[in-house]
């Protein structure tokens, strides 16, 4: 039998639960910094494992090459829709694991900022594309709980990506100046750890003051406090349409933002003709980015900081969020299968369904 997903009220205790553990679990060592990233946990519910067959709508991030991409970048084409990457292979693993009772109908989305809210929407029970996992994350502007995150299936940490020959005097974010212009895509953690890492934006996120910005809206300058505020989570609304940040010292560099209607492949492309000098996102995205461009990019100023990236579900499935989760943790052989080994053997997460399909007979 196969039915669409119906959304649960009786599951909302069970988020409360779940959310206690999550944000409670003494885990993320290396991420003191991210203050609410959540940590993951595994609970398993009869009811969400069922095994009859469930049609989850699953909106996918387009332009994350290679963790989550589409086969055609541009939205009126026919490939849009096909997902491909490390998290297309692992979801296709996951319906074939036999007894999940899973099968996915995957849409590409091509805007990024609060992308993790939609599973909250009618039209979407499942939301990925290489999100890390916060906290902050999990609610709306006004802080109230709409969704809940897998636990952590990939590991980032936030990089540079900078052309060969800048290497050497762009290898750490310490080093950066006023002459220097990072490229970001906004709402992304590559935009607030660069801002938290150079000084332009404190842990909360909140704007140095004498930082102007050039925005949709025009000209502001931040004064120190929460009405100008950047995080991976949110922005004040007049940050807005943010498109060049100039910062208050010559210690700090300038940040250009790009990629609102191509993604980071917009990022690249300035990188190459020279328009910005570096790009601050995530580990996994720059090194792919250097192995394509035959050592003409290279990555440099490795943050220290881990994040995990995870799916996101609506707060009353927080039981079938669960019961996904005890599904990928096997695929992934609890995180000791991950970017690397996939890179390596695409096919690994299939192999890790096969085994799982011989437990079963």
């Amino acid at each position: 039998m196969i039915f669409h997903l119906s959304r649960c009220q009786h599951a909302i205790w069970s988020y409360a639960s779940l959310m206690c553990l999550l944000l409670t679990a003494p885990i993320f060592s290396g991420c003191e910094k991210m203050r609410d990233i959540v940590a993951p946990t595994q609970v398993t519910t009869s009811e969400a494992c069922t095994n009859a067959t469930r049609v989850l709508n699953v909106g996918f991030y387009a332009y994350f090459s290679p963790v989550s991409y589409s086969a055609d970048e541009d939205p009126n084409a026919d490939g849009f829709n096909t997902h491909q990457g490390y998290e297309a292979d692992l979801l296709t693993a996951l319906e074939a694991m036999e007894g999940a009772g899973l099968a996915f109908s995957r849409t590409a989305i091509a805007e990024w900022p609060g992308i993790w809210l939609k599973s909250a929407e009618p039209e979407y029970d499942m939301i990925g594309g290489g999100i890390t996992i916060l906290e902050s994350r999990t609610q709306d502007a006004t802080g109230t709980p709409l969704v809940v995150f897998t636990s952590g299936h990939v590991k980032f940490r936030q990089s540079l990506l900078v052309r060969a020959e800048d290497a050497e005097r762009l290898a750490t974010h310490a080093v950066l100046t006023s002459d220097v212009r990072v490229g970001v895509l906004a709402g992304t953690t590559g935009e607030a750890r660069l801002l938290e890492l150079t000084g332009i934006a404190d842990a909360n996120g909140f704007l140095a003051a004498g930082t102007r910005l050039e925005t949709v809206q025009g000209p502001v300058t931040a004064d120190g406090t929460a009405v100008y505020k950047i995080t991976a989570a949110e922005s004040s609304p007049n940050l807005d349409g943010r498109q060049h940040i100039f910062p208050p010292a010559e210690n700090m560099p300038q940040v250009i933002y790009l990629g609102d209607e191509i993604g980071e492949a917009e990022l690249l492309e300035a990188l190459a003709e020279g328009s910005v000098d570096a790009i601050a996102r995530g580990e996994v995205g720059n090194r792919e980015a250097s192995h394509a461009s035959d050592g003409t990019f290279v990555v440099t100023a490795l943050d220290e900081h881990v994040e995990y990236g995870g799916f996101t579900f609506a707060l009353e499935n927080a039981e079938l969020a669960a019961c996904i989760d005890e599904k990928i943790n096997y695929l992934t052989d609890n995180r000791n299968i991950g970017y690397a080994e996939w890179l390596r053997d695409p096919s690994i997460f299939m192999n890790r369904a096969a085994m799982w399909n011989a437990t079963q007979e």
